[in-house]
């Protein structure tokens, strides 16, 4: 008995490309997102291999945003040849998984300079009034 080519154990799916990245569930003002292995071709609706974690993007209470992963299957995957994408990378490297993503400390950089051009905007009104 063999397996559906979804389950990733047919001929063509097991050496076509793998990718790990996210898939979005939830409702429109509140996204949730699973952290998947799947074919690299195929759209984020459709079946996947493995979901290998998930990530709630909007803080709770406690101003966290939850994040579980798969670490042993992330590693086999990424032993497997399976690519990352872009927000997955970020993800695994600020988790401590890879180093980190070049996109984080831009991010970063940028949200320092921010603050510091607010602080010295408000420290600017504060004087002139």
């Amino acid at each position: 008995m063999s397996l559906s080519p979804a389950s990733g154990i047919g001929r063509f799916y097991a050496k076509s490309a793998k990718i790990i990245r996210f898939v979005r569930l939830g409702c429109s003002n509140r996204p949730f997102y699973h952290i998947v292995v799947m074919e690299r071709r195929k759209n984020q609706h459709q079946p996947v291999i493995e979901q290998v974690g998930s990530f709630d993007p909007l803080p709770n209470d406690y101003n966290e945003r939850l994040v579980a992963l798969n670490t042993e299957r992330i590693r086999y995957w990424l032993g497997k040849g399976a690519h990352l994408s872009t927000p997955a990378a970020e993800l695994l490297g600020i988790a401590g998984l890879l180093p980190i993503h070049p996109r984080t400390y831009m991010t970063a950089w940028r949200n320092r300079r921010a603050a510091a051009e607010a602080e010295a905007s408000s420290e600017k009104a504060e004087s002139t009034a």
